[in-house]
């Protein structure tokens, strides 16, 4: 297998990129040749899916990368019992092509369909239904890991179940998925009832939130310009399966962002407009039908909108704090941003339930999350996000890794306390940028 010098890949962000030595295997059988020449050659390597990490938590700059969409095809799907199989270079958007036609669905899905099953279950990806279905390592029954010291192995909550606690949520790190097997959630039809409700003030998504509990999904956009008794104001969206409708998965295509938009084009000017034209949009206020594809994928619609941003990219920030602190610390950290200056284009705001992930290293917790992204100018957006953070660890929260490119060190530490059982699991020739900002000292 060739190993190839690329410098092109780049973090979902667009502010960490830079060279990797890459192998692209096109199946499961040549995986360990693959990971062995990028070791060998960048020291260290890292599987890597489709890229929709914001940070460098997919990353491994300067070393090795082994790109895993080669393997991509479909072992074994029940469809009287939803229990599917598929490599773990299988896309969501592929995946769904085969299983709602059939009356299935993802049990957990992210905001976009296009991570791999093994980035889901690396990154323990949660969606809009965690306060009730939690993560998408909770629906996973078994998987397939090469480790460069055992070779193929299979872990499930019996088998191997310490390395599968640990690699779900373990960010690439214990081995290399090869496959996965999940189960899925039945449906009636490709559609859901969906209700958007606009509302004034932080207050009122609190309300909203325990008022829709027995909804399957919730998440809100907020202003996150909004201020005075304005404060928290924004849409809050919620939905369930139709119980009867068309099993029609969603189409392909879609327009690309054709280029890099230039530097300043979202600012506090420009995404405040589009924040009140947004808010004040018919669909601002709607109760219908809505096929799953829009209402889980909305950014899906236009193909690498992250170069929106510009050619300086964007970081994205996420937190969760716990239950007794999400008040507070919510309105600090809106508080914060408003004053700032900075304008965050897209803003989600949502709570997460109490539903236990079994990876070690399971970014949500009970509480309330809050999502951001601020485009690149450098020192300024950094230090914003530094007195972001200063709230979140004061509310004894967490960040993201999967999203933050810029996480320090002890700030992840404190947040994931058993970050040493997966360095202790780690496989001894896996590393990303990431791991390696968080475990080297000086």
């Amino acid at each position: 297998m060739s190993v190839r010098e690329d410098h092109s890949i780049l973090a979902w962000g667009r502010v960490h990129r830079g060279r990797h030595l890459v192998a692209d295997p096109a199946s499961r059988g040549a995986v360990a040749q693959a990971v062995r020449e990028t070791a060998d050659a960048g020291g260290a390597t890292l599987a890597h899916g489709l890229g929709r990490s914001y940070g460098d938590s997919g990353l491994n700059l300067g070393g090795g990368l082994v790109r895993m969409p080669g393997l991509d095809r479909m072992i074994a799907f029940d469809r009287e019992s939803g229990l599917v199989r598929a490599d773990a270079g299988v896309s969501l958007d592929g995946l769904l092509r085969v299983i709602v036609p059939a009356g299935w669905f993802v049990p957990v899905t992210p905001g976009t369909k296009f991570v791999t099953l093994g980035g889901a279950v690396a990154n323990d990806v949660h969606g809009k239904n965690h306060h009730g279905t939690g993560t998408f390592g909770r629906h996973v029954t078994r998987f397939g890991l090469w480790r460069s010291d055992r070779g193929e192995i299979e872990c499930s909550s019996e088998a191997n179940a310490d390395l599968f606690a640990l690699t779900i949520g373990g960010l690439g790190l214990t081995g290399v998925i090869t496959w996965v097997e999940l189960r899925l959630e039945k449906i009636a039809a490709a559609s859901l009832d969906v209700e958007n409700i606009p509302f004034d003030d932080l207050d009122a998504f609190f309300a909203l939130s325990e008022e829709s509990a027995a909804w399957p999904f919730t998440v809100t956009w907020v202003d996150t310009l909004a201020r005075g008794a304005g404060l928290g104001r924004g849409i809050f969206s919620r939905g369930r399966w139709a119980t009867s409708g068309g099993l029609e998965a969603h189409r392909g295509g879609g327009p690309r962002m054709p280029m890099d938009a230039p530097s300043g084009l979202l600012n506090t000017l420009t995404v405040g407009a589009f924040n009140r034209l947004y808010r004040a949009r018919p669909g601002a206020r709607f109760r219908g039908r809505q096929h799953y594809d829009p209402f889980f994928y909305p950014l899906d619609k236009l193909r690498q909108w992250n170069r929106m941003y510009g050619p300086r990219g964007f970081y994205q920030w996420q937190c969760a704090v716990p239950t007794e602190a999400m008040v507070t610390a919510t309105r600090t950290l809106l508080d914060t941003i408003a004053a700032s200056g900075e304008a965050s284009f897209l803003a989600v705001l949502k709570t997460f339930g109490d539903v236990p992930s079994p990876g070690v290293l399971s970014f949500p917790m009970p509480g309330a999350t809050l999502a951001l992204d601020f485009p690149n100018r450098g020192s300024d957006t950094l230090a914003l996000l530094a007195r972001l953070d200063r709230v979140v660890a004061e509310a004894g929260g967490r960040l993201y890794p999967a999203k933050d490119g810029r996480l320090p060190r002890e700030m992840f530490r404190a947040g994931f306390p058993r970050w040493q059982e997966l360095e202790a699991a780690r496989d001894p020739v896996l590393m990303s940028s990431f791991w390696r900002r968080m475990t080297e000292e000086g």
